[in-house]
């Protein structure tokens, strides 16, 4: 593609013959053993989970232009929409889950942590029991598809909430004060959690069109005040931050991994021209948008995600 921009795979959830659940387990044994042509080290964007647990080995992974260096308890999280590619995992061995959305039991469990980074290390007393949930979800998931049952598909989808469980981030400690040290204002009571998966999903819907959470609000029928507590009380952010930050995700991705001119990366994110589109990137970066492209494809790793 032109100016360096590496094409990006768009992958979908396609399990093996036999295995048409929403949740396949595999491991980094069996991906290098079928991916004879190391497509995976090429970016791609998949349209389902992927939640990989390193048991053995070292290796990295990019994962929307962040760079992770991976080992014995790091645990990596690929939602559906991100831009990744496994750098190296030649050397590691662990589980790999895929799973469809809305298959997990809660719909909570897809969108907590949200804000979480995409790899992250599990102590050792957390690697074992996440070991352990692991590989019942993989017996389950091998009696499945040699028998399939009618309980099948909901026993796989609690053992994999039970996985979700043990991997992911502890709950943030709930803050009395904001990020500008000022008191915070309560949560929205028990209803906050509900109220960021809405808030999240509506984001995920509408931010190539709405820049502005009194859209949302008005959506949604809870005021400005009530989303932005309950992000904050999510993700450690506000909501406007939240909503800005999805959409300049959204810009990079544009901008990297397509031949789209700014113009018209502008027009596909909502904005009423390129000035704006501009004005928008360098308040959140620092940087125009071609300064930024720039920069980004004048390292050595030429094309691929830093």
């Amino acid at each position: 593609m032109e100016n360096g921009q590496s094409a990006v795979r768009q992958l979908r959830y396609l399990p093996a013959v036999g295995a048409a659940y929403g949740v396949e387990v595999l491991s980094f044994a069996s991906l290098r053993r079928t991916d004879t042509a190391r497509r995976r080290t090429q970016l791609q964007r998949p349209d389902f989970h992927v939640i990989a647990l390193i048991t053995r080995g070292s290796g990295s992974h990019e994962a929307d232009f962040e760079r992770h260096e991976l080992g014995e308890g790091s645990v990596v999280w690929i939602r559906p929409g991100a831009v990744h590619r496994w750098s190296d995992v030649e050397d590691v061995d662990g589980p790999l889950i895929l799973f469809q959305p809305g298959f997990l039991p809660d719909p909570g469990l897809e969108t907590a942590d949200a804000a979480a980074p995409v790899c992250r290390r599990l102590s050792p007393q957390a690697l074992v029991l996440a070991e352990l949930a692991a590989e019942h979800l993989g017996r389950e998931h091998r009696a499945a598809v040699a028998s399939p049952r009618l309980a099948s598909p909901a026993l796989l989808a609690h053992l994999l909430a039970a996985l979700v469980l043990r991997v992911r981030p502890l709950p943030r400690e709930p803050s009395s004060r904001d990020a500008a040290g000022r008191a915070a204002l309560p949560a929205a009571g028990g209803r906050a959690p509900a109220v960021f998966r809405a808030y999240r999903t509506a984001v995920e819907e509408h931010f190539a069109h709405w820049h502005q959470v009194a859209e949302y609000a008005q959506e949604l029928g809870y005021d400005v005040r009530t989303l932005t507590r309950a992000t904050r009380a999510a993700t450690g952010t506000g909501a406007k931050a939240f909503l800005d930050q999805r959409i300049l995700l959204e810009a990079k991705r544009l901008l990297a991994h397509t031949g789209l001119p700014v113009g018209a990366c502008a027009h596909r994110l909502g904005f009423a021209d390129t000035g704006n589109f501009t004005t928008f990137f360098r308040r959140q970066t620092g940087l125009a948008p071609t300064a930024w492209t720039a920069a980004l494809f004048a390292g050595p790793d030429r094309g691929a995600a830093p």
